[in-house]
């Protein structure tokens, strides 16, 4: 993007200038100290075109809307629509959720996100032995599709989208969503969301679990081609690095596993039979945007030139949507401190800052509270502002990739491309992703990651403030949500009160033809569908998976 000339001169003046940095600096001898990102990786004290100079505008950089779509996978981006502002809500039961849901639609959020209590997450019911002391807490309690009817009545469907963040039990969460849909006369080629349903980093870094990693790729590849078909507006998959950031990788590792996963996802629909563009328009992304502001706006800059790049080249993908990396963010929940628990604000502020400077497409921002409970509505409706005036006061809307060009970023942008690239190299290699993961690859590169971060926090070269720097006695009071102690046992009465009213019969009959179906070859999504209409619980129909498929350990290697 410069001539010979005027590069040979800008590194004469560079090094002019780096002798008067030093002179300058070495009067501040406590500056002195090694300067690194969240991840580790060293940064210079200046940035030039020389940092630059082998970058190629039209190839590398681009236009919004066009390839390789570093600056947008849409020509207008938040010229022509803002972010979804989704904020993430789940707590108790249905009917509370319900009411916050309510409470955020009306306070101007744009689309439904769903979270769901431990036994939901890991399929069971609330009447489980496993299920004990857990109801309810970390989100919302769904043992049937009277609870999913419950949990969005009165929201126009319709028109908002609805993301449920669910995995080994995704399958049959979306089919209550759907029977729901159809018995409020919508049909399901109207409604729109997306189901998380990401199992491959269920076992590198979340680990909720229900059956091994083979069947749970069946699994998957049944709702991608009955998605494709079906429900045409529905995401069928969200491939998820933002849990992969929660386990403490680093934003290059966060990338090439996400990315891995995505292909690994890919080759299983192609397997399948499914034509590349008839699905890929419809996987989209979830990322975590952490603390170092323009490491993360490179990350997603990379991402989204990277799966370009992935499907055009690898996979052949001839329609444009296919090349779009369409990704939701949500603010690093690790990053949240117990300790002077207002700074949160700030620090989620920032973070979301760069998410939407990276381009996201959705976005929720945490809550000051979540390191303490689930959030009260005060503390999500300050996190929902908090994207408003972003979009409405700050003006980083209102120009396109406003950091493209910059040296900064857009070195820091190629290196973490290449370094992404090398990490899912190594991955096939191995054979794929499956394989990686049966090898503990990712995983102990991420506990790695995680062990070197802490280690810096701990001996104070990185600085989290009110934890192990700027520490004061005095502890400001933070207001918790309280979950109702008598919830466990309302729900249990409620499930059983569904169960005995149910036409048992038909249940009964609808679950083994889920099993035939599970020992077959046949698309599980439909007779699934049939079980969660004959209100069939959550477990009953994951219990079948795990007596087809079998359960699955994790090995706990360190």
């Amino acid at each position: 993007m410069f001539t010979k000339e005027t590069l040979q001169r800008i590194e004469a003046d560079n090094k002019k200038w780096q002798d008067l940095f030093q002179e300058s600096v070495s009067k501040a001898p406590e500056r002195l100290e090694r300067f690194s990102t969240v991840s580790d990786r060293p940064v210079k004290n200046l940035y030039t075109p020389l940092d630059t100079k082998d970058l190629d505008y039209a190839q590398d950089i681009g236009f919004p809307g066009q390839y390789p779509y570093t600056r947008g996978v849409q020509p207008s981006m938040y010229r022509g629509r803002l972010w979804t502002m989704r904020m993430f809500a789940g707590l108790g039961s249905a009917r509370d959720t319900n009411r916050r849901f309510h409470l955020l639609v009306n306070e101007g959020q744009t689309g439904l996100s769903t979270a769901f209590d431990m036994p939901t997450l890991m399929g069971y019911d609330s009447d489980s032995p496993k299920s004990r002391g857990e109801c309810g807490r970390c989100g919302v309690v769904i043992d049937t599709l009277k609870d999913m009817e419950i949990l969005f009545e009165g929201l126009p469907i319709e028109r908002i989208t609805t993301s449920m963040t669910i995995n080994p039990p995704a399958a049959v969460l979306w089919a209550m969503y759907i029977a729901m849909a159809e018995k409020r006369g919508i049909s399901r080629r109207v409604i729109g969301g997306t189901i998380q349903n990401d199992m491959l980093k269920e076992f590198i870094a979340q680990k909720t679990f229900m059956c091994p990693p083979k069947p749970s790729m069946r699994i998957i590849a049944d709702t991608v081609e009955f998605g494709t078909k079906e429900i045409p507006r529905w995401n069928p998959i969200s491939i998820s690095g933002y849990h992969i950031r929660e386990a403490g990788s680093t934003a290059v590792q966060e990338l090439a596993f996400t990315l891995a996963d995505g292909i690994a996802y890919v080759e299983a629909a192609l397997e399948r039979g499914l034509d590349v563009d008839s699905f890929a328009p419809r996987l989209s992304f979830f990322f975590n945007s952490h603390l170092d502001f323009f490491e993360e706006i490179a990350k997603f800059r990379a991402a989204k030139r990277m799966w370009a790049k992935i499907m055009k080249e690898q996979f052949k993908a001839k329609d444009q949507r296919s090349m779009w990396l369409r990704f939701h963010t949500q603010t690093a929940g690790c990053s949240l401190t117990a300790q002077q628990p207002y700074n949160n604000v700030i620090r989620t502020a920032l973070e979301a800052l760069a998410a939407v400077l990276g381009g996201t497409q959705s976005l929720h921002t945490n809550s000051l509270d979540e390191v303490l409970a689930l959030p009260t509505e005060e503390a999500a409706t300050i996190a929902l502002r908090t994207q408003q005036i972003i979009a409405e006061e700050s003006g980083v809307a209102h120009t396109i990739d406003p950091l493209g060009g910059s040296f900064y970023v857009e070195r820091l942008t190629k290196d973490i491309e290449e370094e992404a690239f090398e990490y899912i190299r190594k991955i096939d290699e191995m054979g794929g992703m499956v394989a990686a993961i049966e090898k503990n690859y990712p995983q102990m590169e991420i506990a790695d990651a995680a062990y070197n971060y802490q280690k810096q926090i701990d001996s104070r070269e990185k600085t989290v403030v009110g934890v192990n720097k700027y520490i004061t006695e005095e502890e400001l009071p933070v207001e918790t949500l309280q979950i109702e102690a008598e919830l466990e046992e309302k729900q249990i009465q409620w499930t059983n009160q569904i169960k005995n009213s149910r036409d048992n019969g038909k249940t009964k009959e609808a679950l083994e033809k889920l099993g035939e179906a599970a020992q077959g070859d046949d698309n599980l999504m439909y007779p699934i569908l049939e079980a969660v209409k004959e209100y069939a619980t959550e477990q009953e129909i994951c219990d079948v998976f795990r007596d087809v498929f079998g359960i699955y350990r994790d090995p706990g290697v360190y």
